[in-house]
């Protein structure tokens, strides 16, 4: 509030009004941006900004690549890309540099699985959300969900965790038919998945079967994911069961 030169009890009241008490399935991802799009905004502008200050400083050239999450419908993705867009020529103007960046989507949510065709006649790349791809698939909060998984285990009801291991026949299904789509609209879109999946050696292997270009994991992971990318990809080669 200080560094605004507002009032510390305007900016508390605001805090207050966007608490939700199911942020999963609720007021975030692009929807935050549709509604309050000062916030994207000012996100892209850092991004910009930050990839000119690095060339400038050390001759490193970046090229970002911006995520709009939790997309379901394409006129929700072109509306936020369009603005990313103005912001980036409003960038380009003020510092008076070219950007390179791509814009693309968090593959999160079943619908938009099913209109990954559409989806990528204006994403540049999909990123599997793989943790929210599985709480909107099967309709459990992970956070809850700790409570009777190990039982649905124990019972034989799930075999694996679906928050630690990827669920080939649903999650997986809906993974491989998103893939197949934007790949028909977009032949060159770059394909991975985010998330705590990317960190497990049987999803990893998944993802290599069905082609796609990377996985993401927490950091303390990064090790097992690389082994377990150059074990499934040795497979491949080899054509090892």
């Amino acid at each position: 509030a200080k560094s605004m030169g507002s009032d510390p009890n305007k900016i508390r009241r605001r805090a207050a009004q966007l608490g939700e008490l199911n942020p999963m399935l609720g007021h975030r991802g692009c929807r935050l941006g549709v509604t309050h799009p000062e916030i994207y905004e000012m996100q892209a502008r850092a991004i910009f900004e930050a990839a000119i200050r690095v060339e400038r400083d050390r001759g490193e050239t970046v090229r970002p690549e911006v995520m709009i999450p939790l997309v379901a419908t394409r006129a929700e993705f072109d509306l936020l890309r369009e603005r990313i867009e103005k912001i980036a020529e409003a960038v380009e103007e003020d510092l008076g540099d070219k950007l390179s960046y791509l814009i693309g989507t968090m593959i999160e949510l079943p619908r938009a699985c099913l209109c990954a065709g559409s989806l990528a006649e204006g994403a540049e790349f999909f990123s599997f959300g793989t943790n929210d791809l599985t709480q909107t698939t099967f309709g459990i909060s992970r956070d809850d969900s700790a409570h009777f998984l190990p039982i649905y285990q124990e019972q034989g009801i799930v075999t694996k965790d679906p928050f630690v291991s990827i669920d080939v026949s649903g999650v997986g299904e809906l993974i491989r038919l998103a893939t197949e789509r934007g790949r028909s609209t977009r032949r060159d879109i770059k394909l991975g998945i985010c998330g705590e999946h990317g960190g497990d050696p049987t999803s990893i292997e998944f993802c290599q079967r069905i082609g796609l270009d990377y996985v993401s994991c927490s950091p303390y992971r990064v090790p097992i994911a690389r082994l377990a990318a150059a074990q499934a990809a040795i497979g491949k080669l080899v054509k090892v069961d």
